[in-house]
């Protein structure tokens, strides 16, 4: 899966959670943070690298990433994504329902909500715009890397049932006749003040 996916799969996240019922948390730490590809030996959207750092990330703090990614075909709306997000309990992992399109939910096209976080036509927020990245579909064929960058990661509101845990999620991008182009499965912890 490509920078561009990861970024869709990401702003996804980040638009639900400002649909839900939410608390304000003093201080989020997301720690044991990791990834791999799940999809097909033959996915057209490969995330090749991704790197976080710290661990913890401090939220609100600053965070620096780096990523690289290629995809073969075009990403081009509309660009489906089915999010599966569990959280261990007791030993198990259990399945959050989609609430308030919050949790594992299937989204009918990426693109649209990333047009909605930032309208066509206005330019990609940094470092994306310095390095020449896409921040709006289609996304080109083609190779991307996000070279080492520095970010602050701002307060955030958090939905009232995502509390202190592990969770994984699962995001399947796919294409608009129902193909899977890339599967990435994300790791981490959070703990809260």
């Amino acid at each position: 899966m490509d920078k561009s996916t990861l970024m869709s799969l990401l702003v996804t996240v980040s638009v639900c959670v400002a649909q839900v019922s939410c608390r304000r948390l003093a201080h989020v730490k997301v720690q044991d943070f990791d990834w791999k590809n799940c999809g097909q030996p033959d996915a057209p959207a490969v995330l090749k690298t991704l790197a976080l750092s710290p661990d913890p990330i401090t939220i609100p703090g600053d965070l620096t990433a780096s990523a690289s990614g290629t995809t073969d075909v075009e990403l081009a709306a509309p660009l489906p994504v089915t999010l599966t997000v569990e959280k261990e309990v007791a030993g198990f992992w259990v399945k959050i329902p989609c609430v308030e399109e919050f949790g594992s939910c299937h989204y009918q096209d990426a693109c649209a909500i990333l047009s909605q976080l930032i309208p066509p036509g206005q330019d990609c927020p940094e470092p994306l715009h310095t390095y020449g990245l896409p921040c709006h579909c289609p996304f080109k064929a083609g190779s991307y890397s996000l070279p080492q960058s520095d970010f602050y990661v701002p307060d955030m509101d958090l939905p009232y049932w995502l509390t202190n845990g592990d969770y994984r999620i699962q995001g399947v991008l796919g294409n608009g006749s129902g193909k899977e182009l890339g599967c990435l499965k994300l790791a981490l912890s959070i703990h809260s003040n």
